[in-house]
Protein backbone atom coordinates (compact mmCIF):
# COMPACT_ATOMS: atom_id res chain seq x y z
CA UNK A 1 0.00 0.00 0.00
CA UNK A 2 0.77 3.47 -0.90
CA UNK A 3 -0.07 6.77 -0.32
CA UNK A 4 -1.04 9.19 -3.52
CA UNK A 5 -2.62 12.65 -2.73
CA UNK A 6 -5.52 11.26 -0.53
CA UNK A 7 -5.48 7.68 -1.76
CA UNK A 8 -4.24 4.78 -0.20
CA UNK A 9 -3.70 2.46 -3.85
CA UNK A 10 -3.06 -1.02 -2.90
CA UNK A 11 -0.77 -3.02 -5.59
CA UNK A 12 1.58 -5.97 -5.86
CA UNK A 13 5.15 -6.50 -7.90
CA UNK A 14 6.17 -9.53 -8.40
CA UNK A 15 9.15 -10.75 -11.00
CA UNK A 16 12.75 -10.09 -11.28
CA UNK A 17 13.79 -6.59 -9.86
CA UNK A 18 15.70 -5.96 -12.96
CA UNK A 19 13.31 -7.04 -15.41
CA UNK A 20 11.01 -4.77 -17.91
CA UNK A 21 8.02 -3.59 -15.74
CA UNK A 22 4.20 -4.65 -17.03
CA UNK A 23 1.65 -2.88 -15.70
CA UNK A 24 -1.72 -4.39 -15.51
CA UNK A 25 -4.86 -2.98 -15.30
CA UNK A 26 -7.88 -4.21 -14.70
CA UNK A 27 -12.07 -3.34 -15.16
CA UNK A 28 -14.82 -2.29 -12.90
CA UNK A 29 -16.13 -4.12 -10.37
CA UNK A 30 -13.10 -6.69 -10.07
CA UNK A 31 -9.33 -6.12 -8.00
CA UNK A 32 -5.52 -6.90 -9.30
CA UNK A 33 -6.37 -10.45 -8.26
CA UNK A 34 -8.25 -11.30 -11.95
CA UNK A 35 -4.89 -10.76 -13.52
CA UNK A 36 -3.77 -13.86 -11.32
CA UNK A 37 -3.27 -16.31 -14.24
CA UNK A 38 -1.87 -13.79 -16.25
CA UNK A 39 0.66 -12.54 -13.78
CA UNK A 40 1.76 -16.25 -13.31
CA UNK A 41 2.72 -16.54 -16.52
CA UNK A 42 4.69 -13.50 -17.12
CA UNK A 43 6.26 -13.39 -13.98
CA UNK A 44 9.35 -15.76 -14.74
CA UNK A 45 10.32 -13.26 -17.33
CA UNK A 46 8.68 -9.79 -16.19
CA UNK A 47 8.41 -7.53 -13.23
CA UNK A 48 4.40 -7.76 -12.95
CA UNK A 49 2.83 -4.70 -11.27
CA UNK A 50 -0.88 -5.10 -10.78
CA UNK A 51 -2.89 -2.54 -8.34
CA UNK A 52 -6.37 -1.60 -7.26
CA UNK A 53 -8.48 1.18 -9.31
CA UNK A 54 -9.60 3.96 -6.96
CA UNK A 55 -12.14 2.17 -4.94
CA UNK A 56 -11.73 -1.15 -5.76
CA UNK A 57 -9.99 -3.90 -3.90
CA UNK A 58 -8.10 -2.69 -0.85
CA UNK A 59 -7.59 0.66 -2.77
CA UNK A 60 -9.06 3.67 -0.86
CA UNK A 61 -12.75 5.56 -2.22
CA UNK A 62 -13.09 8.90 -2.98
CA UNK A 63 -16.72 10.89 -3.72
CA UNK A 64 -18.19 9.90 -7.12
CA UNK A 65 -18.14 10.57 -9.58
CA UNK A 66 -14.54 10.20 -11.58
CA UNK A 67 -13.24 11.05 -14.79
CA UNK A 68 -11.27 8.80 -16.89
CA UNK A 69 -8.17 11.56 -16.70
CA UNK A 70 -8.43 10.87 -13.02
CA UNK A 71 -7.63 7.35 -13.27
CA UNK A 72 -5.57 7.71 -16.01
CA UNK A 73 -3.59 10.02 -13.28
CA UNK A 74 -3.95 7.86 -10.54
CA UNK A 75 -1.52 5.10 -12.87
CA UNK A 76 0.70 7.52 -13.52
CA UNK A 77 1.50 8.78 -9.81
CA UNK A 78 1.59 5.15 -8.73
CA UNK A 79 4.24 4.66 -11.43
CA UNK A 80 6.05 7.72 -10.04
CA UNK A 81 5.54 6.54 -6.53
CA UNK A 82 7.45 3.15 -6.95
CA UNK A 83 10.42 4.74 -9.25
CA UNK A 84 9.26 2.97 -12.38
CA UNK A 85 9.93 5.02 -15.33
CA UNK A 86 8.66 3.37 -18.36
CA UNK A 87 6.50 0.34 -18.69
CA UNK A 88 4.47 -1.81 -21.09
CA UNK A 89 0.70 -1.38 -20.08
CA UNK A 90 -2.22 -3.62 -20.35
CA UNK A 91 -5.59 -2.78 -19.59
CA UNK A 92 -8.70 -4.86 -19.78
CA UNK A 93 -12.41 -2.91 -20.37
CA UNK A 94 -12.04 0.13 -17.95
CA UNK A 95 -8.68 -1.08 -17.72
CA UNK A 96 -8.34 -0.18 -21.49
CA UNK A 97 -9.85 2.88 -21.52
CA UNK A 98 -7.40 4.03 -19.02
CA UNK A 99 -4.81 3.17 -21.31
CA UNK A 100 -5.95 4.97 -24.07
CA UNK A 101 -5.39 8.24 -21.90
CA UNK A 102 -1.93 6.94 -20.51
CA UNK A 103 -1.19 6.14 -23.85
CA UNK A 104 -2.05 9.80 -25.58
CA UNK A 105 -1.41 11.74 -22.21
CA UNK A 106 1.90 10.20 -20.85
CA UNK A 107 3.24 8.53 -23.99
CA UNK A 108 6.68 8.90 -22.67
CA UNK A 109 5.89 7.02 -19.87
CA UNK A 110 5.09 3.58 -21.92
CA UNK A 111 6.98 1.46 -24.39
CA UNK A 112 3.36 -0.32 -25.15
CA UNK A 113 -0.19 -0.21 -24.59
CA UNK A 114 -2.82 -3.27 -24.62
CA UNK A 115 -6.30 -2.42 -24.74
CA UNK A 116 -8.51 -5.33 -23.96
CA UNK A 117 -11.99 -5.81 -24.01
CA UNK A 118 -12.71 -2.21 -24.62
CA UNK A 119 -13.73 0.34 -26.75
CA UNK A 120 -13.13 4.16 -27.50
CA UNK A 121 -16.53 5.56 -27.11
CA UNK A 122 -19.62 4.92 -24.83
CA UNK A 123 -22.42 3.36 -27.01
CA UNK A 124 -24.84 2.61 -24.37
CA UNK A 125 -24.84 5.48 -21.30
CA UNK A 126 -27.86 5.32 -19.87
CA UNK A 127 -27.36 2.05 -19.04
CA UNK A 128 -24.45 2.41 -17.15
CA UNK A 129 -26.55 5.38 -15.71
CA UNK A 130 -28.92 2.80 -14.73
CA UNK A 131 -26.55 0.56 -13.29
CA UNK A 132 -25.43 3.55 -11.39
CA UNK A 133 -28.78 4.56 -10.26
CA UNK A 134 -29.37 0.78 -8.78
CA UNK A 135 -26.00 0.78 -6.72
CA UNK A 136 -26.74 3.94 -5.33
CA UNK A 137 -30.61 2.77 -4.11
CA UNK A 138 -29.73 -0.74 -3.41
CA UNK A 139 -25.91 -1.17 -3.30
CA UNK A 140 -23.60 -3.92 -5.28
CA UNK A 141 -25.28 -7.06 -4.71
CA UNK A 142 -28.37 -6.49 -7.17
CA UNK A 143 -25.80 -5.81 -10.18
CA UNK A 144 -23.29 -8.72 -9.83
CA UNK A 145 -25.27 -11.90 -11.25
CA UNK A 146 -26.23 -9.84 -14.81
CA UNK A 147 -22.55 -8.55 -15.00
CA UNK A 148 -21.23 -11.99 -14.64
CA UNK A 149 -23.25 -13.01 -17.07
CA UNK A 150 -22.01 -10.50 -19.60
CA UNK A 151 -18.69 -11.56 -18.33
CA UNK A 152 -18.20 -15.36 -19.35
CA UNK A 153 -19.37 -17.60 -21.88
CA UNK A 154 -21.78 -19.72 -20.70
CA UNK A 155 -19.32 -23.10 -21.50
CA UNK A 156 -16.38 -20.88 -19.22
CA UNK A 157 -19.30 -20.15 -16.25
CA UNK A 158 -19.69 -23.94 -15.90
CA UNK A 159 -15.95 -25.03 -16.74
CA UNK A 160 -14.72 -22.49 -14.75
CA UNK A 161 -16.83 -21.98 -11.93
CA UNK A 162 -14.36 -21.86 -9.34
CA UNK A 163 -13.06 -18.48 -11.43
CA UNK A 164 -16.68 -17.19 -11.80
CA UNK A 165 -16.67 -17.67 -7.79
CA UNK A 166 -14.11 -15.46 -7.10
CA UNK A 167 -14.54 -12.57 -9.46
CA UNK A 168 -18.34 -12.75 -8.13
CA UNK A 169 -16.82 -12.25 -4.27
CA UNK A 170 -14.78 -9.55 -5.63
CA UNK A 171 -17.38 -8.01 -7.01
CA UNK A 172 -19.66 -7.90 -3.81
CA UNK A 173 -16.67 -6.54 -2.07
CA UNK A 174 -16.66 -3.03 -4.27
CA UNK A 175 -17.46 0.06 -2.77
CA UNK A 176 -20.56 1.88 -4.17
CA UNK A 177 -17.94 4.78 -4.05
CA UNK A 178 -15.88 3.23 -5.93
CA UNK A 179 -18.13 1.15 -8.34
CA UNK A 180 -20.38 4.66 -8.56
CA UNK A 181 -17.77 6.54 -9.34
CA UNK A 182 -15.76 4.30 -11.88
CA UNK A 183 -19.35 3.60 -13.80
CA UNK A 184 -19.48 7.44 -14.15
CA UNK A 185 -16.34 7.70 -16.30
CA UNK A 186 -17.44 4.59 -18.00
CA UNK A 187 -20.54 6.12 -18.99
CA UNK A 188 -19.18 9.50 -19.90
CA UNK A 189 -16.22 7.37 -22.26
CA UNK A 190 -15.37 9.70 -25.06
CA UNK A 191 -11.81 9.24 -26.54
CA UNK A 192 -12.70 9.89 -30.18
CA UNK A 193 -10.29 12.98 -30.46
CA UNK A 194 -7.34 11.42 -28.47
CA UNK A 195 -6.57 8.28 -30.50
CA UNK A 196 -5.09 10.19 -32.85
CA UNK A 197 -2.31 11.02 -29.86
CA UNK A 198 -1.59 7.34 -29.62
CA UNK A 199 1.92 6.60 -31.42
CA UNK A 200 3.09 3.81 -29.53
CA UNK A 201 3.24 -0.13 -30.35
CA UNK A 202 -0.49 -0.98 -29.50
CA UNK A 203 -2.14 -4.28 -29.72
CA UNK A 204 -6.49 -4.56 -29.20
CA UNK A 205 -7.64 -8.05 -27.86
CA UNK A 206 -11.06 -8.57 -28.40
CA UNK A 207 -12.88 -11.31 -26.76
CA UNK A 208 -15.10 -13.48 -29.64
CA UNK A 209 -17.78 -14.04 -27.87
CA UNK A 210 -17.99 -10.36 -26.16
CA UNK A 211 -21.12 -9.09 -25.65
CA UNK A 212 -20.46 -6.36 -23.70
CA UNK A 213 -18.00 -4.91 -25.82
CA UNK A 214 -18.06 -6.62 -29.51
CA UNK A 215 -15.44 -7.68 -31.42
CA UNK A 216 -16.46 -5.11 -34.29
CA UNK A 217 -15.96 -2.14 -31.35
CA UNK A 218 -13.27 -3.37 -30.49
CA UNK A 219 -11.63 -3.32 -34.42
CA UNK A 220 -12.88 0.20 -34.59
CA UNK A 221 -10.85 1.05 -32.18
CA UNK A 222 -7.61 -0.94 -33.41
CA UNK A 223 -8.51 1.31 -36.92
CA UNK A 224 -8.71 4.94 -35.44
CA UNK A 225 -5.03 3.97 -33.83
CA UNK A 226 -1.99 4.22 -36.41
CA UNK A 227 -0.24 1.09 -36.67
CA UNK A 228 -2.28 -0.95 -33.92
CA UNK A 229 -2.44 -4.44 -34.70
CA UNK A 230 -5.96 -6.57 -33.81
CA UNK A 231 -6.22 -10.06 -31.96
CA UNK A 232 -9.05 -11.81 -31.19
CA UNK A 233 -9.00 -14.55 -28.71
CA UNK A 234 -11.96 -17.37 -27.42
CA UNK A 235 -13.96 -15.56 -24.71
CA UNK A 236 -16.46 -13.16 -23.49
CA UNK A 237 -15.70 -10.17 -22.21
CA UNK A 238 -12.92 -11.00 -19.21
CA UNK A 239 -10.47 -12.60 -21.85
CA UNK A 240 -7.86 -12.40 -19.16
CA UNK A 241 -9.75 -14.43 -16.86
CA UNK A 242 -11.64 -16.65 -19.55
CA UNK A 243 -8.49 -17.47 -21.95
CA UNK A 244 -5.43 -16.22 -20.03
CA UNK A 245 -2.72 -18.31 -22.04
CA UNK A 246 -4.17 -16.99 -25.44
CA UNK A 247 -4.19 -13.68 -24.16
CA UNK A 248 -0.38 -13.92 -22.87
CA UNK A 249 0.21 -15.29 -26.15
CA UNK A 250 -1.23 -12.81 -28.14
CA UNK A 251 0.84 -10.29 -26.04
CA UNK A 252 3.86 -12.32 -25.82
CA UNK A 253 4.24 -11.91 -29.72
CA UNK A 254 3.16 -8.59 -30.14
CA UNK A 255 5.72 -7.28 -27.60
CA UNK A 256 8.43 -9.12 -28.91
CA UNK A 257 7.55 -8.14 -32.88
CA UNK A 258 6.56 -4.49 -32.10
CA UNK A 259 7.76 -2.95 -28.97
CA UNK A 260 11.08 -2.99 -26.97
CA UNK A 261 11.20 -4.83 -24.03
CA UNK A 262 13.30 -2.66 -21.80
Amino acid sequence: MVRIGVLDVSYVAEGPPDAPVVMLAHGVLTSHEMWEPVARALTPRWRVLRYDLRGHGATSSTAPPYRMEQLAQDAADLLDVLGMDRVHFIGTSLGGMIGQQLAARFGDRLHSVTLGNTTAVQPDPAAWQQRIDIALAKGIDPLVESTLQRWFTPEFQIRGAAIVDKLRAIAHQTSVDGFVGCAAAIRDLDHAEILQDITLPTLVVAGAQDAAIPPAESSRLAQAIAGAQFVRVPAAHQAAAECPNDFVEAWTSFVTIEAPQS
